[in-house]
């Protein structure tokens, strides 16, 4: 389903759709769109975010509420950024800027019906699985019940004194039973049985009492019969018995003595139970329980059994692997570090409505490797249909992501800059006024601060364009040798204004004599100042004793400059520590873009530097970043 205000991209659209092969409906508005869908009932639904009446996140809202298996990609355009990424906080699959690329439809497409398909896979696997086990465990009831029935034999010997009789005639209860009834004497030999016997191991009237068992071949080798004479007390034993074409018969033999007047042990009644059926069934569910086991443990993706208090009851080999032994311990501890459940816990969902949930998230492994993740739940039933627990797989992602991020980040960061151009470009056209006016006029002064605006705003022109290109294609640093204590001081000054007029104090420790860089210095002083500017806004309005305090310290450590940024502000927790320098992850909220700190982690790894953080709520965050001095030769 397609959703415009704009007949024309319906239009455009709709017929690349059906080129593609889709059935193809469009509608005007949201309102629209959400009586269409009620029929129509798409798999997948293409909506813009602004349109009169109902606008798409409106649209996107009702659709998960009526369907969250549908797949919704939104159409944006540059100026609405903010939308964009806020559409993904409410499932939205994907979203794609005008004006659209064919390549780039294509990809949101295949992508949006793979993850289709692999909903629709895992629920026809829940539900199979989910009924095997019912009918098994429906037949194994049946047949329990019937062996159970059996054991109230054990305490009828005073009530059986007429048995022989009954199975030596042929009539009466014993022929009656669905078992194997004989009646035995004290010299071990089968003096009755009853037809179903007969029917089963021949007739065996005359013949030892042992010679029915496949493993028994003499008296020394005591059967249940012998073992009945001997202690005068009723025996409960598995057993094999030999039918009259020499198989084997699986049985649970019961026997119980029969005394004469005297109170002797006269008789042994033996009633047997055929176990073949419930021997099968066994043998089939453990071969299924196996079967299903190996597919479990050998599955390619994260999955976990979890009760209702989110405790993990089983894992596959995979999660326990990456995030170790984790049965018995919480969910939202064992991979997500948190003390707490997730705000939006998918299985606390399935557990309060039985349905199946998604979403994406972001997870750290005991290796310390983040993975993007599309996680799945679903719920397990027990044979009274009640939700028992609930299973979560969670398959990696990243390499999609990674994809999606080359694709979609630079048309991300165009929008989010356009403005920021248009501003430049006005100064630019105001500072080569200014210039030419001086120059006309020979006013040195007004010529001096027209040069000094056209400079700055030709570096802030250059370090978006390198913003720009670190997107749309690798680049090579442009590194030159510097001083590392006149950089980082120069460095100091861009942020000690922001602090001052934020009301933080600033702490600046730069000695002099650290050694030489070799560095962009444009890119490395932007990814510094993007670390100081984090910490004026992780102090700022916060009301801690002594005030915001921002610490900008280095020193030399051998071949190695250490560089570390301190703040005393509200600071964060695991979860967001091992997530701050993944693309598009944000702790301001619409504040942020999520693109900064993701930029300056690339930036001080290519420079063979590395970044190590030290943070806790409420007592701030330290951000150390190594870099290696230029040595001689």
């Amino acid at each position: 389903m397609l959703v415009d205000d704009e007949e024309g991209v319906r239009r455009f659209l709709g017929l690349s759709f059906e080129e593609l092969g889709y059935e193809v409906k469009t509608a005007a508005n949201g309102r629209e769109a959400l009586d269409l869908f009620e029929e129509f009932r798409p798999d997948i639904v293409f909506t813009d975010i602004k349109m009169p009446v109902m606008d798409g996140i409106q649209l996107l809202k009702s659709i998960k509420m009526q369907s969250p298996d549908t797949e919704v990609i939104m159409i944006t355009g540059h100026g609405d950024l903010d939308l964009a990424i806020e559409s993904l906080k409410f499932d939205a699959s994907d979203f794609i800027t005008k004006p659209i690329n064919n390549g780039v439809l294509e990809v949101s497409l295949e992508r949006a019906r793979a993850r289709f398909n692999m909903k629709l896979q895992l629920r026809e696997h829940t539900e199979n699985l989910e009924k095997l086990v019912e009918e098994k465990t429906r037949r194994i009831i049946e047949l329990e019940r019937q062996n159970a029935a059996s054991q109230v034999v054990e305490g009828l010997s005073s009530a059986l004194s007429n048995a022989a009789q009954e199975v030596e005639t042929g009539s009466g209860l014993f022929n009656e039973l669905p078992c194997l009834v004989s009646i035995h004497n004290r010299y071990l030999e089968i003096v009755a049985h009853n037809t179903l016997f007969e029917e089963r191991l021949g007739n065996q009237v005359g013949n030892n009492s042992f010679d029915i068992y496949s493993d028994r071949d003499s008296p020394g080798n005591a059967c249940p019969v012998q073992k009945t004479f001997d202690t005068g007390k009723g025996q409960r034993s598995k057993e094999n018995f030999l039918g009259k074409d020499g198989e084997e018969i699986p049985v649970t033999v019961y026997t119980a003595p029969l005394p004469n007047n005297d109170g002797d042990i006269e008789l042994v009644l033996d009633i047997s139970v055929d176990m073949t059926e419930l021997k099968r069934l066994k043998d089939e569910l453990l071969t299924t329980q196996y079967k299903y086991q190996r597919v479990f443990n050998d599955a390619p993706c994260y999955i976990t059994v979890q009760n209702s208090d989110l405790s993990i009851a089983e894992a596959n080999h995979l999660f326990k692997r990456d995030f170790g032994q984790s049965v018995g311990r919480h969910c939202f501890d064992s991979y997500k570090h948190r003390s707490e459940p997730c705000s939006d816990c998918l299985v606390r969902k399935t557990f309060a409505d039985g349905k199946t949930r998604q979403r994406e998230t972001v997870v750290t492994t005991l290796s310390g490797e983040q993975k993007n993740m599309l996680v799945q739940s679903a719920p397990i039933y027990d044979a009274a249909g009640e939700i028992v627990q609930a299973m979560e797989m969670s398959t990696d992602i990243t390499e999609i992501r990674r994809l999606q991020d080359h694709l979609t980040s630079l048309g991300i960061m165009l929008g989010s800059m356009s403005h920021g151009v248009k501003g430049m470009l006005t100064s630019l056209d105001g500072g080569i006024y200014r210039l030419e006016s001086g120059l006309i006029r020979n006013d040195e002064v007004r010529v001096k601060d027209a040069t000094r605006v056209l400079k700055s705003m030709i570096g802030r022109v250059k370090k978006m364009v390198l913003d720009i290109l670190y997107y749309a294609k690798s680049r090579e640093l442009e590194t030159e040798v510097l001083d590392a204590s006149d950089f980082l001081k120069e460095t100091a000054d861009i942020a000690e204004a922001k602090s001052l007029a934020a009301g933080v104090e600033f702490v600046c420790n730069v000695p002099d004599g650290l050694g030489e860089l070799k560095l962009d210095s444009a890119a490395m002083s932007a990814a510094l100042v993007n670390f100081l500017e984090n910490g004026v806004d992780a102090c700022e309005g916060r009301n801690v004793d002594g005030g915001g305090r921002l610490e900008f310290f280095a020193v030399r450590n051998g071949d190695n400059l250490i560089i570390s940024v301190a703040d005393n502000g509200m600071g964060m927790d695991q979860e967001t520590r091992e997530k701050i320098f993944t693309l598009f992850f944000s702790s301001k909220g619409k504040r942020g873009t999520g693109i900064g700190l993701f930029i300056s982690n690339q930036t001080i790894e290519q420079h063979g530097g590395s970044i190590e953080v030290d943070s806790s709520p409420d007592k701030g965050s330290k951000f150390i970043v190594t870099l290696p001095l230029k040595t001689e030769g």
